[in-house]
């Protein structure tokens, strides 16, 4: 087996009580988002890996596997690095797909497990153009600036490059949650301590850089929105009637 995605799903939410479990579209939320990462051509298993029996019960009633995880975890990374354990594959790339992004596009996954395969680097994301409907100035849209190899110089909040003389045309990519590890490197993650830059940017993945590790980034067109409110959903749930679901 060559990719497995697992989806963190925690029932916990302070702007959206039970997240994972909003069914107005005749399907939990969770449920769209295993659909879309079991439809990329490059991902092998999908797994949801949750803290609550309801959300478990669920993802199998909708053909889904899935499997019981601690409530303590600080992190989907955690989340995912126990659920690896307990589904015990042998595996080339491990995927982390955001429980709560039903619009995830599987041409996306498919760039990010092919750049994994292909290269080196113990950990692998996705970047992608600002839409014009977007604000990048905006500090809940985290942005990346890559080297010449493709790989991550650093994440921000704030809006980066800074272009001290005007447009220079150097476009400003955004961010997206979606990650893919080396299965001997997530166990890794999990020991590396806290950073500075993470604590001030509350940004996990900025502790991967300072310890010293690459991250590989791809470009990709995105434009799919994680759900953090309830009005982000009612959207949501309005373009799945529009779309036939």
């Amino acid at each position: 087996m060559s990719c497995l995605a697992v989806i963190p799903a925690r029932y916990a939410s302070t702007r959206l009580p039970g997240k994972p479990l909003l069914s107005e579209t005749g399907r939990p939320l969770v449920v769209h988002v295993a659909d879309r990462a079991r439809s990329a051509r490059r991902v092998d298993r999908v797994v949801i890996a949750t803290d609550d029996p309801r959300i478990e019960a669920a993802a199998r009633a909708h053909g889904h596997e899935a499997v019981m995880t601690r409530a303590d975890h600080v992190n989907g990374t955690s989340r995912v690095a126990e659920a690896v354990e307990q589904v015990g594959s042998t595996v080339e790339v491990v995927l982390n797909v955001q429980g709560d992004e039903p619009l995830v596009e599987p041409a996306a996954i498919d760039a990010l497990v092919a750049r994994m395969q292909g290269g080196d680097e113990p950990m692998g994301t996705v970047a992608s153009p600002f839409a014009v409907d977007e604000d990048p100035s905006n500090p809940n849209i985290v942005k990346v600036v890559m080297d010449q190899q493709g790989r991550a110089m650093y994440f921000s909040r704030a809006l980066i490059p800074f272009c001290r003389d005007g447009d220079v045309g150097v476009p400003v990519m955004k961010h997206v949650g979606l990650y893919a590890y080396r299965p001997t490197f997530l166990s890794r993650y999990l020991q590396l301590e806290p950073t500075p830059c993470e604590a001030a940017e509350k940004l996990e993945q900025l502790r991967v850089l300072e310890h010293g590790y690459p991250i590989a980034v791809v470009k990709a067109e995105v434009r799919h929105h994680g759900i953090d409110t309830p009005e982000q959903y009612r959207r949501f749930v309005e373009q799945n009637a529009a779309s036939g679901g």
